[in-house]
């Protein structure tokens, strides 16, 4: 289940996708995001899968490995589901004891399971076709325009770029202690819910120990390189607008012209 999360991995390629300018996929993945959360009915979700799926699609990227990333979100969508399907108000179609199944909760469950999924695929298209170093790149010149009010841009693309590099590396290491408890007569599977968090202790103490000691490698390495952060550093590949990044910014811009309309429906 660990290995099935997709966001923060990179799948190396050479699609049209990867040759993004890293700042077009950002702003794309973002109004991505508005455009989920301005869609009120399955029209503009509609929308936003469409252009999700272009993407996938030009991207060379394998659908069972993206798909295979919605896995972990299962007891989340189902616990979505739940709320929505009993808590919201409306037109009851069944009764189960207190609880009463409404025709507006379920269709407030299917909008809102349906903006989770597709936000998930978005987040983890971005990172799966764009390389960390990139990454940083883009989310730094974004942030060049803040330095003026006192924001530090390069610290801050640096710090969320390194999280989301070190996902996959601390669910690997998370498999790896869980691995090797269970072998030890670890359970965590049996039990309540109360049971199963004390059976955590062996597994989060570890993984936490881990964790503070890969980040104080990390930071002996980056001192030892005389890394000062962005002042007076240059770059290997500077980033510059294409054709096609103009196209996708077009692209991005009529799909959420498109979702605003998509209201109306």
């Amino acid at each position: 289940m660990l290995k099935d999360i997709t966001i923060g991995q990179y799948f190396p390629g050479n699609s049209i996708i990867h040759r993004l300018d890293p700042r077009i996929k950002i702003i794309l993945t973002f109004v991505l995001i508005i455009c989920l959360f301005l869609a009120n009915n399955m029209s503009g979700y509609g929308i936003s899968a469409l252009f999700i799926l272009i993407e996938l699609t030009l991207s060379k990227v394998p659908f069972k490995y993206v798909f295979k990333g919605l896995r972990p979100l299962l007891i989340i969508l189902l616990l979505t589901i739940f709320v929505n399907m009993f808590m919201v108000k409306g037109e009851i179609l069944y009764s189960l004891g207190p609880l009463d199944i409404t025709r507006e909760g379920l269709v407030q469950a299917g909008r809102m399971a349906t903006r989770l999924v597709l936000l998930v695929m978005g987040a983890s298209l971005l990172t799966l076709t764009t390389s960390p170093i990139a990454l940083t790149d883009g989310i730094e010149k974004l942030l060049n325009p803040f330095r003026r009010l006192g924001l530090p841009a390069h610290e801050l693309a640096m710090m969320m770029t390194i999280a989301l590099r070190f996902i996959p590396t601390l669910l690997d290491e998370t498999d790896k202690i869980m691995k090797a408890q269970m072998a030890r007569g670890a359970d965590f599977e049996s039990g309540n819910l109360v049971r199963r968090a004390k059976n955590l202790v062996p597994l989060l103490v570890p993984l936490f120990i881990s964790a503070f000691r890969r980040a104080d490698e990390l930071a002996l390495a980056m001192e030892s390189r005389c890394y000062r952060g962005g002042r007076n550093r240059t770059r290997l590949k500077v980033l510059r607008m294409a054709g096609r990044d103009f196209v996708a910014l077009t692209l991005g811009a009529m799909v959420l012209l498109a979702t605003v309309a998509s209201r109306g429906w």
